[in-house]
């Protein structure tokens, strides 16, 4: 703590932490803590957050306790902290009992300005009588995105910090985010009980990144050709499995490049060595799970490549935030496959709460709606946190390089026409089926085969309709149903469209990477992609040689043929194939599941 009353704010930003001025909003919220008032503070992944809480820490009597999710994240903090001379711990698993009586001791004799902590700790009633009897000058709930369940990395035991506000009335709270849209800032002020606070938000906007989003095709050559002209620059790649981290990590190794992975499957010394090296610059480029990058203060990351697509628009933002902190300039490459949206889906549809999966549903359609989206990425980006631009930013690939347009008017009536004829009681895949003229018996036991939209849009390709229809959704013209299955409804914006007095021009259709031309046959008069099939025949084989049984025992050529022209990518798509029903969903679902989403994403 500062012993000095008369040494300013100023003194104490130059002389612990070396720095000359704060950054817009810092010196606010710092006098606002001091004085004992609350704050809400949303400002962008370097913005300076943590010095909003460290320095009224070390001008208010008391210990300062900061609620952390992540005990990487607090060593970082906790290490740098203490190279500045400031009394700083963390108190979490990962210390000795020895260690852990020692930061008790501390904290006792009041030899602390600031106690990392994790929420669950914090709640023990022994652990808050001890903070009770040592006096209290702030708390910061970091990360505060994980109190809401909207948030996109929600951790119920963050929930019930609310507690705090009546066990401690009149200790000064702050909470701190990167990421928060609209309904995650609400939920937040909630649960933490800081509806009466200051909130302070400052701009999401990075001008120095540049975002590119390009079609997945041949994704290895498409990240070396990017590295190409990059080889002296630092960067991360993040894969959302571990084996794909393994994978790629691997093969740059072997293409001469100083590369290393990192996920939560490795042992933690080796994560620790990784990091260490990454941040020391003796190791070029990570390739990493989302488990790397919370509290990695490096400030010349010159590149974030997103290998597979994001959960959501939050960690997106988050992720490619680890770029050019120091103001220069830096890039953000995305590759977007459409298969990595049913990966994307099958993550999702594993958990077992369904309104937390109805949430991640929702961000993850936003994240896709970015991606396809043919505006300007900033103002895509930067809207969906409620930012607006008032211009095109110019440091985009859609502004450097606009996208081809074409007039969709007629397409998008079919399309709308076809949502109403189905009762707008269907989701995307199901409308799909009807324009194409699907015959599954699915469309028969419904009689959509009689409605006048069926097969009026067969002349284009699924990937065509998918991403039409996702435009629709996009310019408002239709609206999914998030807690109703994402079914399709019609919105007033499409009335005028639908009759004809208005038109409508969007960007051309992506075609889905890494596929040859369609190889095409037909089998009881449906047209499915031949390489598909045979991919499928083979798993077939495998399991009908294991279980020692004829392979039309597993699954007959039809049923094969139907998953190759219909691509089931969950549980409740499969079931739809003729010939599957709850025994061979539960004995074989998974693995034909997995062979057609890994063919979709090559």
């Amino acid at each position: 703590m500062v012993e000095d009353k008369n040494i300013s704010v100023h003194q104490t930003l130059n002389d612990v932490f070396g720095y000359q001025s704060f950054r817009p909003y810092q010196e606010e919220i710092i006098n606002r803590l001091i004085q004992g008032e609350d704050a809400f503070v949303l400002m962008p992944t370097g913005g300076g957050k943590s010095l909003c809480f460290q320095i009224p820490a070390l001008h208010r009597p008391g210990v300062a306790i900061v609620v952390s999710p992540l005990i990487s994240l607090m060593k970082d903090q906790v290490d740098a902290l203490q190279a500045n001379g400031v009394r700083a711990a963390c108190y979490n698993s990962s210390l000795g009992v020895v260690e852990a009586r020692q930061v008790l001791a501390q904290l006792h004799a009041g030899q602390l300005d600031l106690l990392y902590v994790a929420p669950e700790r914090l709640l023990k009633p022994d652990f808050l009588e001890q903070l009770r009897s040592s006096g209290v000058s702030l708390f910061a709930i970091d990360e505060a995105h994980c109190v809401s369940q909207w948030g996109h990395d929600f951790r119920p035991e963050y929930a019930g910090l609310g507690k705090l506000r009546n066990s401690f009335p009149n200790v000064p709270m702050i909470a701190l985010t990167a990421t928060a849209e609209k309904q995650t800032r609400l939920d937040i002020l909630h649960h933490l009980k800081l509806q009466n606070s200051r909130q302070i938000v400052a701009s999401f906007d990075r001008p120095n990144i540049r975002y590119t989003v390009i079609d997945k095709a041949k994704p290895y050559l498409q990240l070396t050709a990017f590295l190409d002209g990059r080889r002296d620059e630092s960067g991360i790649v993040y894969c959302l499995s571990r084996k794909r981290v393994d994978e790629v990590a691997g093969k740059l190794r072997q293409d001469g490049l100083q590369a290393a992975a990192y996920h939560a499957g490795l042992p933690a010394a080796e994560r620790k060595q990784v990091q260490d090296d990454f941040i020391r610059d003796d190791l070029q480029i990570v390739v990493a799970t989302v488990a790397f990058g919370m509290g990695i203060d490096k400030p010349n990351v010159r590149f974030v490549v997103h290998y597979d697509l994001p959960k959501n628009l939050e960690s997106y933002y988050q992720e490619t935030g680890r770029a050019g902190r120091d103001g220069l300039p830096a890039e953000a490459l995305l590759l977007f496959g459409y298969g990595d949206i049913a990966i994307g889906r099958g993550l999702i549809e594993k958990g077992g709460n369904p309104e937390q999966k109805r949430i991640e549903i929702h961000k993850l359609n936003a994240m896709v709606g970015f991606a396809e989206s043919g505006t300007c990425r900033r103002r895509a980006l930067l809207g969906y946190f409620g930012e607006t631009l008032s211009t095109d930013c110019g440091n985009c690939d859609i502004c450097l390089n606009p996208p081809e347009r074409y007039d969709a008017s007629e397409d998008a009536r079919k399309a709308l026409s076809c949502v109403y004829r189905v009762g707008q009681r269907f989701g995307i895949g199901h409308v799909i089926e009807v324009l194409r003229g699907a015959k599954t018996q699915r469309i028969y036991d419904l009689r959509h085969d009689q409605l006048s939209t069926y097969g009026i849009g067969r002349e284009q390709n699924q990937d065509h309709w998918s991403h039409l229809l996702r435009q629709l959704i996009h310019y408002g013209y239709l609206e999914q149903d998030i807690g109703n299955y994402s079914i399709l409804k019609l919105t007033e914006a499409a009335r005028p469209l639908l009759r004809g007095e208005a038109e409508l021009t969007i960007t051309k259709p992506r075609i889905k990477p890494g596929r040859k031309k369609r190889a095409e046959r037909k089998i009881v008069g449906l047209e499915y992609d031949q390489e598909l099939f045979n991919q499928l025949r083979i798993l077939r084989k495998q399991i009908a040689d294991r279980d020692g049984v004829p392979p039309y025992v597993v699954f007959g050529d039809a049923s094969l043929a139907e998953m190759a022209a219909t691509l089931p990518t969950d549980s409740e798509a499969f079931l739809q194939i003729n010939g599957v029903g709850q025994t061979k969903l539960q004995r074989y679902g998974s693995q034909f599941i997995e062979e057609i989403i890994g063919f979709m994403c090559r």
